[in-house]
């Protein structure tokens, strides 16, 4: 089994305790955040082999994040240093059920990311992306258009659309262009719904009708797979929820690790599920180490929903 690939952009994260305001805060907790990177971490926790790729400031928050990696069991080796740019980072405000987000990476590293290197894709089956990295740049928008476009190995995408990238208006055909582009696409209803109105996940299927696997998440209630002419729908298990950021990208790595082993539709929704729960539970965006064990108990047992176009 071939490598998974997973390219973009690692920050750092800074949020206060549980239940206490940023503003009134006297001590941050500190850990590795963005997208892919949760991604990748989840994979190799999974025992999936992964490797990142991307740019980080030569600076100490660059080095925690590689540490990051490559403690989980991700290669790190192609996670480039820039020594003239910084590590961007955001910071959590979590008020009672609202979580606010405030970024700061303009002009950093992982802005001016432009080529995999291509050292970086030998042995890799499967390159993972996500809708973050093309907003921040337009070499980042380049890299994501070659690496979708080459068609070389399997690619997933998630769209992660986020407003205060871009507008609506803009993000939504550049979005679906790549979306059509990748062998396996996840996107949440809601975001599905404002950028390309759609109200279903079967809405979202007419607007992407190209990829070979799409999963649409339609938060608490449940998550759909479009598989081929399959269709198949598992409900979401109740949790409670302490924080949400990062629960999409565990999903996606439940999901891809589930369908690089092998494993059903179904499955793979279960195990994004309960990957994606346990994210829920905590405040730091993978800092729960679920193991395939705890997944494969998960997924056993339960109803889905199978049918066909």
């Amino acid at each position: 089994m071939g490598a998974v690939l997973c390219v973009g952009e690692a920050l750092i994260s800074l949020v206060a305790p549980a239940g206490t305001p940023l503003e009134s805060a006297d001590e941050l907790f500190v850990s590795a955040g963005g997208a892919e990177l949760n991604v990748a971490v989840h994979l190799a926790r999974l025992g999936v082999a992964t490797r990142f790729a991307g740019r980080v400031g030569s600076d100490a928050f660059g080095r925690r994040l590689r540490r990051t990696l490559e403690d989980a069991g991700v290669d790190a080796a192609h996670l480039e240093e820039d020594p003239d740019r910084v590590t961007g980072m955001y910071v959590k405000d979590v008020t009672g059920s609202v979580t606010t987000m405030r970024y700061y990476r303009s002009a950093s590293a992982a802005t001016t990311y432009r080529h995999v290197p291509d050292q970086a894709l030998h042995g890799v089956e499967h390159v993972h992306l996500t809708g973050i990295t093309p907003a921040l740049s337009a070499d980042c928008l380049a890299l994501v258009q070659d690496l979708l476009g080459a068609h070389r190995v399997h690619t997933s995408f998630d769209v992660n659309y986020r407003r205060a990238l871009w507008d609506p208006a803009v993000a939504g055909g550049v979005l679906e262009g790549l979306a059509q582009e990748a062998d396996t696409v996840f996107v949440g209803l809601d975001e599905a719904a404002e950028i390309w109105g759609c109200a279903t996940a079967r809405d979202v299927r007419r607007v992407l009708p190209r990829p070979a696997e799409l999963v649409v998440k339609d938060g608490a209630h449940e998550a759909v797979a479009f598989v081929g002419s399959e269709i198949v729908s598992v409900p979401a298990p109740r949790v409670e929820v302490v924080e949400p950021v990062g629960a999409g990208d565990a999903f996606a790595a439940g999901y891809l690790a589930a369908r690089t082993l092998d494993r059903e539709p179904e499955v793979a929704l279960r195990w994004g599920h309960g990957l994606a729960g346990a994210v829920l539970q905590q405040l730091g965006d993978h800092g729960i180490h679920v193991g395939r064990e705890q997944l494969e108990a998960m997924a056993e047992g339960g109803a889905a929903t199978h049918g066909t176009r």
